[in-house]
């Protein structure tokens, strides 16, 4: 009875005491499973103010990871302490990033040739590999009379075989040491596979002394250590160049040898003890010995196709053969590579849901790109032998001429050349007449056509029929490349040309507000010169009426508010303003090294465009013609509405990008002067050819300069209704003329205005 009242005091506390019980059960038992572990890393961790990483708690003090036994590092936090005595340095950072990080370029090429064969064999050399390498370099001994454009030649002022290989190493040690990894020495009469020694050296381990070629025998042949024939080229690491830096001059004095390869096997040998190896690291160095009267076409031995460098090559036509051959043997293999992934890409494409139906045509490409609405979908153009149904001056016929006349041309070739390849021998082909041609250009593939082919089918008895026949064809995309560019900066002074004539004079103060407000305010590093053109009419009046009288007091306004300013003006009197006549007198009176950017009067001035004129343009390189953002008539997108305050990406239908007008321009005089020197003999015979020019088709024509020629949103103008000169050229009218038209408004709105003017009428 005692029992059953005590469990019924106790019953509703019964969860709590089991849970107590059991949670001091298995805290006594973690307690005795820890005791065991008598050492404590983490106390000594943090005395020796270290941070270790991967280390077990059961290890010894001594034996951390990162003793010599582990891969595993250490890693150490060091405390910055600013002296505030020392006065502050500033940082300079380098140039290129690689030069922070410390990456250097792979593999730098040296050819050893000789004032003899300069302009025979090396040029032969440079033209068919050096531009596959990232630097080659020709030493020589003494400089021929005339060298060879495009080529960089290094002189040493000796002929001796000895020495022209000492100062060799020695100058790519001293300049290129510490910007390459490898370094590959041959002679001249090697060609060179440029693609497989990259992969090599791709291969190969960096940091490790290497001497890697051809190994020979020295004369006489008593030691086991080899050399590496000079004719078949050879490897240098970066750090045995450095290791043999300092034995150079020990070695020239020393060691006696007429060949100039033997002598650097036994300064390597003597100075370093590494001999020469034709296998390291399971890479094989291969090189063919090219027999006395070789043809290259017959050579199909495995030795030959595999291997690195030819040796002897005896005449520069032989090299140009060989190069022929091996670019062959490449092209041959990556065919080979195409269709055994096509075939791979076949097979596997049964496993897919959607089983053999699935692989889209052709095999590897990309599949066709697929629009989401009415607006993305892409226009087939119409085309056939004779005209072609898309012009680019938006006319419905023009004719097929020029690229698209050798575009064409090129297709229908092509494909009746599959064609036979496909049905050969059963069948042969002839192509009669193109019936229907359609073409397109997919972004995602490449450009697309489908031709409608009358064809006469030949059988092998020598039977014949007229037959028509649907190909499809894809030109692809070829792999995406980076052009080098040369390097420029954003500090670059530009110096701004605005010509004035007397119509335009309503816009200068526009024109003024905007130059003062964007780079006097913000000290940017701009100048600003005035061409005032006068008429003859208001030329001979001058004295008593000057037109550009208010044009000038603004200036003087400007001038008085900033002290250290000047705007200097030119006057000029012309009744046609050419825009090449008066960029000439411009030219005269500035310095060669000048970057111009010519304006109009309704150019708005911002830093943003001024840093992509100085980006855009390279002296020697490229010219810079934007295309500004004109804004559409605001009495007609906005008859009833408030107008745009200024240009935004939603506001894109309230103008558009004017291709037309090539006013605008940036360019360095020295590529402006050196194009009007080649444009002087076609005008000897024409006088009126510059008034038919602008400096846009001057540049085109006589700079042989990269035209670049892009939208530029950072230059916004007004709508304004340009009075365009008949005694222009009919090309330069024809665009202005059409600037106008296309600049009133869009089809939309013009519709719209239409619709409305028609409603106004009717009631």
């Amino acid at each position: 009875m005692r029992l059953s009242s005590f469990l019924a005091v106790f019953r509703p506390a019964l969860p709590l005491i089991l849970g107590l019980s059991l949670g001091c059960s298995l805290s006594l038992l973690m307690v005795s499973w820890t005791q065991g572990d008598t050492y404590d890393s983490c106390g000594d961790e943090l005395g020796d103010r270290g941070l270790f990483l991967g280390s077990n708690r059961g290890d010894p003090p001594g034996d951390q990871r990162g003793g010599p036994g582990n891969e595993d590092f250490q890693l150490r936090i060091i405390p910055y302490h600013k002296d505030p005595n020392k006065p502050h340095k500033k940082v300079l950072r380098t140039r290129y990033i690689h030069m922070e990080l410390g990456i250097r370029e792979r593999l730098l090429v040296g050819v050893l040739t000789s004032r003899a064969t300069l302009n025979t064999l090396a040029v032969a050399v440079n033209r068919t590999v050096a531009h596959h390498f990232h630097r080659t370099f020709f030493f020589t001994g003494l400089r021929s009379s005339k060298v060879p454009h495009g080529m960089a030649v290094v002189a040493h002022g000796d002929d001796r075989p000895v020495w022209l290989m000492y100062e060799t190493v020695r100058h790519l040690h001293q300049h290129y040491g510490l910007d390459y990894d490898w370094f590959f020495l041959a002679q001249d009469d090697t060609y060179m596979q440029a693609k497989r020694l990259a992969e090599l050296v791709d291969h190969l381990s960096t940091g490790q002394d290497l001497y890697m070629g051809r190994s020979e025998e020295f004369i006489g042949g008593e030691e086991r250590a080899r050399y590496c024939h000079g004719g078949y080229g050879y490897l240098l690491s970066r750090s045995l160049l450095a290791r043999l830096q300092p034995h150079l001059d020990t070695c020239r004095n020393d060691i006696v040898s007429v060949r100039p390869d033997e002598w650097l096997g036994r300064c390597i040998i003597d100075y370093l003890g590494l001999s020469c190896v034709e296998v390291h690291q399971d890479m094989t160095y291969r090189y063919f010995e090219l027999g006395k009267n070789a043809d290259p076409e017959r050579e199909d031995s495995a030795q030959f196709k595999n291997a690195f460098t030819v040796h002897p090559v005896s005449e520069p036509n032989l090299m140009y053969r060989l190069h022929k051959r091996f670019s062959q043997i490449e092209l041959d293999w990556t065919y080979l590579q195409i269709q055994q992934l096509q075939v791979q890409i076949n097979n596997l494409s049964e496993l897919t849901p959607e089983s053999k139906m699935g692989a889209i045509w052709p095999i590897g490409v990309n599949p066709p790109f697929r629009p989401k609405t009415r607006f993305e979908v892409i226009n087939w153009e119409y085309f056939t032998e004779e005209h072609i149904y898309s012009c680019s001056d938006s006319a419905p016929k023009c004719e097929l001429r020029g690229a698209n006349w050798a575009d064409v041309s090129a297709v229908l070739e092509t494909a009746v050349e599959h064609l036979n390849e496909r049905y050969k021998p059963q069948l042969r082909f002839r192509k009669r007449s193109l019936l229907n041609g359609y073409r397109r250009f997919d972004p995602t593939r490449g450009m697309e056509y489908v031709l409608d082919l009358a064809l006469e089918a030949f059988t092998q008895k020598g039977h014949s029929q007229v037959i028509a026949k649907r190909v499809s064809l894809l030109r692809p995309l070829s792999t995406i490349e980076i052009i080098p560019m040369p390097y420029v900066t954003e500090a670059t002074r530009v110096q701004v040309i605005l010509p004035v004539t007397a119509r335009e004079q309503d816009f200068v103060g526009n024109f003024l507000d905007m130059y003062v407000m964007n780079t006097l305010d913000t000290h940017d590093n701009v100048l600003l010169t005035f061409l005032f053109v006068y008429d003859p009419f208001d030329a001979q009046r001058v004295s008593q009426s000057d037109v550009f009288a208010g044009i000038k007091a603004m200036i003087g306004e400007v001038e008085k508010r900033y002290g250290n300013v000047r705007i200097p003006w030119i006057s000029v009197k012309t009744a046609v303003p050419s825009q090449v006549k008066l960029m000439d007198i411009i030219s005269k009176k500035h310095p060669v090294d000048t970057l111009f950017f010519l304006a109009s009067v309704w150019t708005e001035v911002n830093a943003d465009f001024l840093n992509r004129c100085r980006m855009n343009a390279i002296s020697n390189w490229q010219v810079f013609f934007p295309a500004h953002f004109q804004e559409f008539s605001q009495a007609i997108v906005y008859r009833d509405q408030q107008t745009s305050a200024s240009f935004t990406a939603e506001a894109l239908h309230d103008g558009h990008f004017d291709r037309h007008v090539f006013e605008e321009a940036c360019f360095y005089n020295a590529d402006y002067m050196a194009s009007r020197t080649k444009m002087a003999a076609d005008i000897l015979d024409n006088d009126e050819l510059l008034e038919s020019m602008d400096v846009y088709e001057i540049f085109v024509r006589y700079s042989g300069l990269h035209v670049f020629r892009a939208v530029e949103p950072a230059l916004v103008q007004k709508y304004v209704r340009r009075a365009c000169n008949p005694r222009f050229s009919e090309d330069i009218y024809h665009r202005c003329v059409l600037s106008n038209l296309e600049g009133l408004a869009s089809r939309s709105h013009l519709a719209m205005a239409l619709f409305e003017q028609e409603q106004a009428n009717s009631t």
